[in-house]
């Protein structure tokens, strides 16, 4: 099974913290506050939308990111975390008959990843429909298999339900209502036989104000899961009222551009980053943009590029054929397809078998696998957006001979060239960047057309002045876009060009703001051409001369993005610097020599469950408030129940149902890798045969009631864990016996490629000078980790710092805790080669148990390194009065000496 990258399983794990304790709390908003606080994401207001304590919560993942993928494994884990279901039932609403195919197509195939995970949780127990084939659905099928309907929104979408398959009455679905109890909970909300369904279906009068036997009533009564594709889409009143219309048990969306108007903006639960797609070698990037005054230019430079990517293609493990996808002109343009491949094969010598076309005409591109090696295409010409869902990785150049800002299809076509290979990055430099060559007719209108499609594709501001390079016109002609070893040449420092409606005053300049520009005037307006970083004085003059605010806005924008490539191209990481080595904290165990990491702290890297009470304390069912609770480490915790039309009825026949499979399932549904399956089985019997000795419950209860209970064994199961490791912590590291090693067997690098930083990304006026990499996560303009920060960039001893990522699998540095890992704030490289890791604590952390696990777990690492790594934890002021740069210095020289003789 395709094992999900470190960014699709954080999104996921979000979910399903999120969906448990909105589950066990019974309160969405606060459910959404923690999850985002667990983020270290500012705290964000939740917006029910009428749907109340229904989770609708939507994944922001650039084009590129595997949304689809992601879906299907939230199919598992909301029926497991929210649902409380052996088999769900979810509705997937996609935004065309095209995806819809396409989605329905992939989730029929066994094998396909999308399929993999719901035949692997669901024991291959899966029905996939598409809206059309729903009245295949038996009430056998409820119950005993996961069922995943596929529609287009639109089928949903409407004022007026008769007529429309979704609603209409049909006969198929009659066994599903027939034995519905008059008392059901959902009886109420369930559409009944209108005179217009009489009079559509042909039915009697004597059914009129009965239940209509419809796929709506039928979704109703079950409550799916909703599934969501391209969210942004789907944010109306209409939309909203449509899908509170099949009740549905909770909303997941997805889009790379989700609405965040505070009208009907979307609740992100969890934000993917153009750089952690590029970390996980999900997509190339940087983006090398050339601008060109006439689109022959465009052709012949994109010829050029895609013919260099093939010979380095040719030194790669794997088989690749870049392919080049070139934007033609309608057919009342310039440039029409006829006229472009015209002069691909007669003035560039191209041959006619290796260009298709994929027009709504010209469908070359059907049935060719582009990834076969026996395929000869290299250039495909297209007008509008090739069809939707079509994909091939070996998309490296876009080439545009119209005005990209004219054209909505040039985003689709852009995201195709950003796809990487394999998901994994090349051997060859170049094979890891995508290619733009855009031909303008305005005056370096080139950049910020792209810069607009980035945006619209979810890219962030910085993200775009971090991966777009705009490589520089070095006449008519010609680009320096290879120099001459081949190597893609480094871009020069951006220039931007903006077009004003009035001379922009420039009397209160200084002499270095004015050589920074060149002013031409064309056809009434002033065309400004600026060349280095813009300061404050001249944005302003610039906006006065801009007039409205929607332009000022604009131009606003334009200037952020040219200010941050200009400090993106100067980060130590962009000029090929590498970043001091980090050991991390060993130990030897066993004659071993083993690396502090969870499993190490267990015996033998198990956790021996029998060595623990397979009791649950104070375990209560309370039936009368849908929640049972148990006693936990001495605290009560509580636990709801599904809702009761989901759970195995009272009065379902459960004779048959034995101790030994409540264990069995237990033992299915709880397997973890740390515990021997034979142990786990002996627990289960054990705390099962333990709940039974005691009054007021028995088999039926405790099998009705099996997902809460499920997670309070898991509860347990995780708090002796918890006991196990922190007793291993202390004696590994601590005990009188403890040998802690920093070895360079084990260490970490920071590459300068991986770097995978979210959203919210450093964006005050203050520049910082030393950070290694082009963004900064997560740091706030003002504040005292703003002020950490700065004194670290100020102090001359350090040569280059790196705000350290929480979290971030392969591309954060950490040191261990009893039972997790410690992320400090910020990592130092000094020019004297050592290493400082500073971690800053506000007032009212700097005492707690926390701080101090982690105080000693630093002290031990730097103390272990013989002088080579430092650590401090930092204070606004310490008890010697002592500011944070006082106390880093302080540090820094007391210990030089120290080695100086290492």
């Amino acid at each position: 099974m395709l094992t999900l990258k470190g960014y699709q399983q954080r999104a996921i794990d979000t979910l399903d913290g999120f969906l448990s304790k909105a589950r066990d709390r019974q309160n969405v908003t606060e459910a959404y506050a923690e999850a985002l606080q667990a983020q270290g994401l500012p705290p964000l207001a939740y917006r029910d939308y009428g749907f109340a304590e229904v989770p609708y919560v939507c994944f922001r993942i650039p084009t590129g990111g595997g949304k689809t993928l992601l879906a299907s494994h939230a199919i598992v884990t909301a029926a497991k975390s929210y649902l409380d279901v052996d088999f769900p039932i979810t509705l997937w609403l996609v935004p065309s008959n095209t995806i819809r195919q396409q989605t329905v197509d992939a989730l029929k195939t066994p094998g396909h990843p999308y399929r993999e995970k719901l035949d692997f949780a669901f024991n291959h127990q899966v029905l996939v429909l598409d809206i059309d084939e729903v009245t295949q659905i038996r009430p056998q099928d409820i119950e005993q298999k996961a069922i995943v309907v596929v529609s287009t929104l639109a089928n949903l979408r409407v004022n007026d339900t008769s007529g429309r398959k979704v609603y209409a009455y049909h006969e198929n679905f009659e066994p599903h209502f027939a034995k519905l109890p008059p008392n059901h909970p959902y009886l109420e909300r369930l559409e009944k036989v209108s005179a217009a369904d009489i009079q559509e279906v042909g039915l009697s009068a004597n059914e009129l104000g009965k239940i209509k036997y419809s796929f709506a009533n039928l979704l109703a009564l079950h409550r799916p899961l909703l599934i969501v594709d391209e969210a942004h889409n789907a944010r109306t009143a209409l939309t909203f009222d449509t899908l509170q219309r099949v009740h549905p048990a909770a909303i997941i969306e997805f889009t790379a551009t989700p609405n965040t108007s505070t009208t009907n903006g979307s609740n992100i639960l969890y934000h993917v980053s153009a750089a952690e797609l590029k970390a996980e070698e999900m997509i190339k990037l940087p983006i090398i943009l050339t601008e060109h005054q006439n689109w022959q230019d465009a052709v012949r430079d994109t010829v050029i590029t895609r013919n260099k990517l093939a010979q380095d293609a040719q030194k790669d493990e794997s088989y690749i054929r870049p392919i080049a996808l070139l934007q033609a002109e309608a057919k009342n343009g310039e440039v029409t397809v006829e006229v472009l491949k015209a002069y691909l094969t007669d003035d560039l010598h191209i041959e006619a078998d290796s260009i298709a076309i994929a027009t709504g005409n010209q469908r070359e591109l059907d049935g060719l696998n582009l990834f076969d090696p026996a395929c000869s295409i290299e250039y495909i010409i297209t007008i509008e957006a090739l069809k939707e869902g079509w994909d091939c990785s070996f998309a490296y150049v876009f080439c545009s001979v119209k005005q990209v800002s004219s054209s909505k299809d040039a985003e689709q076509l852009l995201g195709r060239v950003l796809r990487m290979p394999f998901a994994r990055r090349r051997v060859i430099e170049d094979l890891n960047r995508a290619y733009a060559h855009l031909a303008t007719k305005g005056f370096a209108n080139a950049a910020k057309e792209l810069t607009d499609k980035l945006i619209a594709m979810g890219f962030e501001e910085m993200e775009v002045a971090a991966f777009l390079r705009q490589q520089a016109l070095v006449g008519e002609g010609q680009t320096d876009m290879f120099d001459g070893g081949g190597e893609v040449t480094k871009p020069a420092l951006a220039a931007l060009v903006i077009e004003l409606p009035t001379m922009p005053e420039l009397e209160h300049l200084d002499d270095e703001d004015k050589r920074q520009l060149a002013i031409s005037e064309d056809n009434g307006a002033y065309v400004v051409r600026i060349s280095g970083e813009v300061s404050e004085p001249l944005q302003q003059a610039l906006l006065k001369a801009v007039g409205k605010k929607p332009a000022q806005e604009a131009i606003a924008r334009d200037l952020r993005i040219h200010n941050q490539s200009i400090l993106a191209q100067k980060s130590p990481s962009e000029r090929g610097e590498s970043f001091g080595q980090l050991p991390l904290l060993c130990a030897v165990i066993q004659d071993e020599l083993e690396l502090i990491e969870p499993e190490t702290l267990l015996e033998n890297g198990q956790l021996n469950l029998l060595d623990y009470p397979a009791k649950l304390n104070n375990f209560r069912i309370q039936e009368t408030s849908n929640s049972f609770s148990i006693d936990m480490d001495g605290k009560e915790i509580s636990f709801h129940l599904a809702r009761q039309n989901e759970v195995i009825n009272l009065n379902d026949d459960l004779l048959d149902v034995t101790e030994q499979d409540l264990v069995g399932w237990l033992d299915r549904e709880c397997r973890q890798p740390d515990v021997l399956q034979r142990d786990l089985l002996k627990f289960s019997a054990l705390l099962i045969n333990d709940l039974l000795q005691q009054p007021n419950i028995n088999l039926t209860a405790l099998v009705r009631n099996k997902y809460p209970l499920l997670r309070a064994v898991r509860d347990l199961i995780g708090l002796y864990r918890k006991r196990a490791q922190k007793a291993g912590y202390q004696q590994a590291l601590f005990g009188h016996e403890a040998q802690v090693v920093l070895t360079e067997e084990f260490v970490y690098r920071f590459s300068p490629e991986h770097y995978p930083a979210r959203p919210p990304y450093y964006a005050g006026r203050y520049k910082f000078q030393k950070h290694f990499f082009p963004l900064i996560e997560d740091l706030k303009a003002q504040g005292e980790e703003y002020e950490c920060a700065k004194a670290i960039d100020s102090l001359p001893e350090v040569k280059v710092w790196i705000r350290n990522l929480v979290r971030r699998d392969h591309a954060s540095f950490w040191l261990p805790l009893a039972h997790n890992r410690f992320y400090p704030d910020f990592i130092c490289e000094l020019t004297d080669g050592r290493m400082l890791v500073v971690e800053y604590k506000g007032e009212a952390y700097v005492s707690n148990d926390d701080s101090a696990e982690k105080w000693a777990a630093g002290e031990l690492w730097a103390k272990s390194s013989q002088g080579r790594c430092l650590f401090i934890m930092a204070v606004e002021q310490d008890g010697q009065g002592r500011d944070v740069q006082q106390q880093i210095q302080d540090l820094i020289c007391r210990t030089a000496n120290l080695a100086a003789t290492v």
